[in-house]
């Protein structure tokens, strides 16, 4: 049975259970009976909010590592008139090197990666996208092109939505079909085939061989080769998974080390860097007093201050500067989710959760009376926050969307609910029963119906009939969301006895071990990735790029998180470190 498993292509579940199973989600009317209220303040008192009053479980969660005076006192002064000066003269020196009519073809390709690697595309969007269209219909000889050209051509085609077909690699294949072993030194290449495999789609089989071919010979390269970091970077995690922003840091200090570097594009790509820099640690500052004065993590000993990890979530999923406000939006999201979550987790009675549950489906203020204090706190501070986003989105769109993001969080807390269920009466679930519930409990469909509406986009009715029934650009990111939380976080669960999440739930249904387990849900993840990758050339689609990207970001972000542990709810070192070197250390 366990060989059956791990051969099992994770497709068929997930097209053959996963997308049946789930009934749609009934039709919401356009416009509630009553419209989002003012803001409520919360008098109830701290007492039954603190654990040694209360006899009730425990996380034991570590405080936070950044307080608040540490954060109000960053000063990363980027944005004085010489370094804008400096910046504009060297955006236009590089905007003439995009659009040289004179340039090869392979060095076009190499400085549009460039540009994008090091989170520059937002000053070039326009020309990237000319750029990249003339990339698309020039015609290219496949016998004329060397395989780093034409993976790299590939892949930027397939990022910015061309329909691009993957036979160009069959010229790169011998007689019998197989990639040539000649190209196994042509360690350039196999780089940009590896990265470039893993936009592939569904059914592309000749993808999954130059992947499976790329990754062999690069973990057999030698550690001294020029390339070696690349290379360890790239099978760490490719490009394509990786968070923007951290990916920017990295590739800047990386190419800084060249010594045929473009010198304009280093200096302009570290001066923006440190621009942008300074323009998180004002929104940073904003989100501290904002979270300070909702009182949250002062009041509620049980659960996660997670204010900067949450912040940091939301910059993976946003990075562009002028996204502020839908960043800013995201971060609170996350923050009252991770403290709600823990109420479901970690604290509430189940009496308690299920009274909780309906106080948000109804959205009904003078719910809180029958709510214990520490649950008014939590119910107030939600209710307020949607509400004054509702009422921003009304002003700025006309549109109201409270039913809409009332109905996201109602089923959050239903997804929740079910699971503390499932824990206090040590149930077991099937692998089936657990993700068609644990990949909307990830949280994933309420970050990105906000995320949504916080944009700068118009709202259209059939994009709102998709986030209804939760189109794929929700699921899919969610899935890679729950896979890679339990993937994280599952065998210290499984050590305190949990049932319920994805690895115990196909050990349990499958007999197979854990070791075994954890390669089916790589394989799930892998083709949820590549699901997802369709999404990106779907000219179909009801959602605007920005929110494609953001949904792609999501998926990026969780896997970054959850890549060495829980970098959320219990942050290590690297996960410090990473936050030091996006938003507190500027680039020397």
């Amino acid at each position: 049975m366990a060989s059956e498993l791990c051969c099992m292509p994770s497709s068929y579940f997930l097209t053959k259970k996963l997308t049946t199973s789930i009934p749609p989600i009934p039709r919401l009317r356009r416009t509630p009976s009553t419209t989002p209220s003012l803001s409520i303040r919360c008098s109830a008192t701290t007492q039954g909010t603190n654990l040694t009053a209360d006899r009730r479980t425990s996380a034991n969660f570590q405080p936070s590592s950044w307080s608040y005076d540490f954060v109000q006192s960053l000063n990363n002064e980027h944005l004085v008139e010489e370094y804008k000066e400096k910046v504009k003269e060297l955006e236009e020196e590089v905007r003439r090197m995009i659009n040289n009519e004179n340039v090869a073809l392979l060095n076009k390709l190499e400085l549009v990666d460039e540009i994008q690697r090091f989170g520059l595309a937002h000053r070039f969007g326009d020309d990237i996208r000319r750029a990249v269209d003339k990339i698309y219909n020039f015609n290219v000889r496949p016998d004329q092109e060397c395989l780093h050209a034409a993976a790299l051509r590939f892949r930027l085609l397939r990022q910015h939505g061309y329909h691009v077909s993957p036979d160009i690699f069959k010229s790169f294949k011998d007689e019998n079909g197989n990639f040539k072993e000649s190209f196994g030194k042509d360690v350039k290449g196999l780089l940009s085939l590896y990265e470039a495999s893993h936009l592939a789609f569904e059914g592309e089989d000749l993808l999954d061989e130059a992947k499976e071919f790329t990754r062999m010979h690069l973990k057999n390269l030698d550690a001294n080769h020029i390339l070696a970091e690349q290379v360890n970077h790239a099978l760490e995690l490719p490009l394509h998974h990786r968070m923007l922003k951290l990916e920017a840091r990295w590739s800047i200090e990386a190419y800084s080390k060249r010594f045929d570097a473009n010198q304009a594009l280093l200096e302009l790509a570290k001066l923006d860097f440190n621009m942008v820099q300074s323009t998180l640690q004002r929104e940073l500052k904003d989100m501290s007093r904002w979270w300070k004065a909702l009182e949250l993590a002062s009041k509620l000993s049980f659960t996660r201050d997670r204010l900067m990890e949450s912040f940091f979530w939301a910059l993976g999923m946003v990075c562009e500067p002028q996204l502020g406000n839908l960043r800013k939006g995201l971060t609170k999201v996350i923050a009252l989710i991770t403290v709600i979550d823990d109420v479901y987790d970690a604290y509430g009675t189940p009496e308690e959760l299920e009274l909780f549950t309906s106080s948000v489906e109804r959205w009904d203020v003078n719910a809180v009376q029958i709510l214990p204090d520490y649950m008014k706190l939590c119910f107030l501070a939600l209710y307020n926050t949607v509400n004054e986003m509702v009422y921003e989105t009304l002003k700025a769109k006309g549109e109201n969307v409270l039913p809409y993001l009332t109905k996201a969080w109602s089923d959050l807390c239903k997804a929740f609910l079910k699971e503390a269920k499932w824990s206090k009466s040590k149930y077991s679930p099937t692998f089936e029963e657990y993700l068609e519930n644990a990949w909307i409990s990830a949280s994933g469909v309420v970050l990105l119906v906000h995320a949504y509406f916080l944009s700068f986009e118009n709202i259209t009715q059939e994009t709102l009939e998709c986030l209804e029934n939760h189109h794929n650009l929700l699921r899919w990111p969610s899935i890679i969301f729950r896979l890679s939380n339990d993937l994280a976080t599952s065998t210290a669960e499984i050590q305190r006895g949990e049932t319920a999440n994805s690895i115990s739930c196909s050990m349990r249904d499958n007999n197979v071990s854990e070791e075994c387990a954890r390669k089916y849900l790589q394989a799930m993840i892998e083709d949820s990735w590549k699901k997802m990758n369709m999404e990106m050339v779907d000219g179909d689609s009801p959602f605007p790029k920005q929110n494609v990207d953001t949904a792609i970001n999501l998926a990026r972000i969780a896997q970054c998180t959850y890549q060495y542990g829980d970098g959320h709810g219990t942050p290590d070192t690297r996960s410090k470190n990473r936050v030091l070197s996006l938003i507190i250390n500027p680039i020397d």
